[in-house]
């Protein structure tokens, strides 16, 4: 049988959702087939029984363990409980949190798990932009505004025993095994572009080590806060997607949120309006904020990694010369007016 990876995605989908629709046992579900919502670093379907809505998660296999799976979900639970809207996690007949399994085909041990559907729509993506560019001052203070609810939640909650989450540190980000991978090795990267790889790692090393952790700028952030993880139905706004959660800055957070649209005209308003968001709910020092160019650059680079290290992928092929590109860029602004 032809190995997983080297299918078409569709291909790929196909024999994920034969996995999920036995998977679905695990929660009294029964259904014939699902509708393939994303599949990017996971495969995300709509199960649809008897009217009841819901959303199936197969992750990529190997990303997380099963006690930093169990953790994200439990940080999930925590978050709802403080008054953070995101998806309510659905546990197994048994009582689990989430399910492995395997099937014909596929990659061993699949981890598995369910939510209830969040209406709405996206307030944009990554490769289409923002719904709608005339709201970019609202869209960016709503960011903004939950982040800092995110951040007050995670700042004062007490780790449940045997929470384990990556960080997204100085050794996370561009140490000997950064999460995302060695984004200096870049395979397709130039000689001369890998010499700038090599030394934005220098950099974002050297700046992160001299950043503190302390409750007020650091602890478990969403860490994917981009408008395509913000679901929005009238005034409602769930956050989704926490597969990348971890321990990092704060400003991190706000950094990711903002890499993509650098080069957009409404950028200064984006960053004001999420900041101004932000403030109106938790405080940032001014201190915090001369860290976000260094974050900005730290956060270019973890998309190298990531395109780095999935290049099996059609989705990571298909973006690597814009990923590259876009970091490098970022990182020239970065030498050009900070100091190394």
């Amino acid at each position: 049988m032809t190995d997983f990876f080297d299918l078409h995605p569709d291909a790929q989908a196909a024999r994920l959702e034969l996995v999920g629709l036995d998977a679905l046992n695990a929660w009294g579900i029964s259904v014939d087939t699902l509708r393939l919502i994303k599949y990017r670093e996971n495969a995300v379907f709509e199960v649809n029984n008897d009217g009841k809505k819901f959303a199936l998660r197969l992750h990529r296999v190997g990303y997380h363990s099963d006690d930093e799976l169990r953790s994200e979900l439990q940080w999930m639970n925590a978050l709802q409980t403080s008054g953070v809207a995101v998806p309510d996690v659905i546990p197994t007949n048994d009582g689990e949190l989430f399910i492995t399994r395997t099937g014909e085909g596929t990659p061993a041990n699949i981890q598995i798990d369910l939510f209830d559907w969040v209406d709405g729509q996206q307030l944009g993506s990554i490769e289409e932009g923002l719904v709608d560019e005339s709201q970019v001052s609202d869209v960016f203070a709503t960011i903004g505004e939950i982040a800092a609810k995110v951040h007050d939640q995670a700042s004062v909650w007490e780790l449940p025993g045997g929470f384990v989450r990556h960080a997204w540190d100085a050794e996370g980000l561009a140490g000997d095994e950064p999460f995302w991978g060695k984004f200096w090795a870049l395979d397709s990267a130039t000689n001369a572009e890998r010499k700038l790889l090599f030394k934005a790692r220098e950099t974002i090393f050297a700046g992160l080590s001299r950043l503190a952790k302390t409750p007020e700028t650091y602890s478990m952030i969403h860490a994917d806060f981009v408008p395509e993880n913000l679901m929005v139905n009238g005034k409602d706004v769930r956050l989704i997607d926490f597969d990348d959660a971890g321990f990092s800055w704060h400003m991190f957070e706000i950094a990711t949120s903002l890499y993509f649209f650098q080069r957009e005209q409404f950028y200064e308003t984006a960053m004001n309006s999420l900041l101004d968001g932000y403030r109106r709910q938790r405080p940032l020092s001014t201190a915090q904020l001369e860290q976000l160019p260094l974050l900005l650059l730290a956060r270019a680079f973890t998309y190298v990694g990531w395109v780095h290290t999935r290049q099996e992928t059609e989705t990571a092929r298909e973006m690597t010369p814009f990923i590259l590109e876009l970091a490098l860029e970022t990182a020239e602004h970065y030498w050009t007016n900070h100091s190394t």
